[in-house]
């Protein structure tokens, strides 16, 4: 008996649907190229961030120059001159409580040579300022959180106010008569005493100015009765005698200022808020150039000598660390101020 086996055509690859190459030599050039790919994908936030900053780099200030953003942004921007070899050029954009600067940086190229000094009121503004030109949140790339100090409420030397309780008695026999300045409506200034002015039932007369540099003008001219400014702004007049530091905000006393008690000490609650400065980028901003600068502002903040200048000069307490801890920072100060804001109806003037 003869057995008969019946064959079984065999799918040759050319007859594939896909028609698949599967040969070594092929299999071996795909992965090659996608080993490639990746290396491509690692190198290049490397060799962005090895060569930034090919060209000058702007730092742009959203107050006028005088105030303490805008001898931050000038401090940096020298030191930074030197360590980086480039140019770093400081622009004031001042308005609007410090949204027309940050709008101009919002709008800017993402890529790593505009870069946005700001102060508190940047957490501040999207709780007060109705039709922001850009989101606060989700439009600015963090780099670094420099540091933090109390706000200051500061007399001329000549007027007659020895502590706060004098001021507001004088406030409450002519509600509206004493003149306080800050460096613009929604600042940490401004809901300072807004806050005060609440809980102490009494009222006094805002003045909202540009930047810290002409409420301390104003100030030493006594044009108006109090200044509402940041510590760091403040210590250049303290020992001439020319301004009376009548109380701080924050938890505990300034080291630079420990005769001076803290505004809840008192008798007004809710007193926490903290100045603030801080750098950002244009979302999207390549990750490699902001951790370069985060690298490099870093390395500054633990210079001994800056930081003997901010912390013993200017009464900062420098915080610096990774981009994500200025998010977190903002990202707080937004809910807290924002909070404030509803449950105190705090409006514009």
């Amino acid at each position: 008996m003869r057995l008969r086996y019946r064959t079984r055509q065999v799918l040759q690859p050319e007859h594939s649907l896909l028609k698949l190459d599967l040969s070594p030599h092929r299999s071996f050039s795909w992965l090659r190229r996608g080993l490639l790919s990746l290396l491509i994908c690692a190198t290049v936030p490397f060799l962005q961030a090895q060569t930034w900053p090919a060209k000058p780099v702007k730092f742009i200030v959203p107050f006028p120059p005088g105030g303490s953003v805008d001898a931050l942004a000038r401090l940096f921007a020298s030191r930074l001159n030197d360590s980086l070899n480039q140019s770093f050029i400081v622009e004031n954009k001042p308005g609007a409580s410090g949204s027309v600067g940050s709008a101009v940086v919002a709008k800017s190229p993402a890529d790593g040579y505009t870069f946005l000094f700001v102060f508190d009121t940047h957490a501040v503004n999207p709780s007060l300022l109705v039709n922001l030109p850009y989101d606060t949140l989700k439009d600015f790339s963090p780099v670094v959180l420099i540091g933090t100090a109390p706000i200051a409420l500061a007399t001329p030397g000549q007027k007659p106010y020895q502590k706060i309780a004098d001021l507001v008695s004088a406030a409450k026999l002519k509600p509206g008569s004493i003149a306080y300045g800050t460096v613009g409506n929604g600042s940490l200034g401004h809901l300072t005493i807004s806050l005060a002015e609440q809980s102490g039932n009494f009222k006094l007369n805002h003045i909202p100015y540009k930047g810290g540099a002409q409420v301390l003008s104003d100030a030493l001219g006594a044009q108006i009765d109090l200044a509402v400014v940041s510590v760091a702004v403040l210590t250049p007049y303290l020992k001439s005698g020319k301004l009376r530091v009548l109380a701080v905000t924050g938890d505990k006393r300034s080291p630079l200022l420990p005769e001076v008690p803290t505004l809840a000490e008192a008798g007004f609650a809710n007193q926490q808020g903290q100045a603030w400065w801080g750098v950002f980028a244009p979302a999207h901003t390549p990750r490699a150039i902001v951790q370069r600068l985060n690298d490099e502002l870093n390395k500054l903040l633990s210079d001994p000598l800056l930081r003997k200048h901010l912390v013993d000069g200017q009464g900062m307490e420098i915080v610096g660390g990774t981009p994500e801890v200025l998010q977190k920072w903002t990202d707080t100060e937004i809910k807290r101020w924002a909070t404030v804001v509803r449950d105190n109806r705090i409006q514009l003037d």
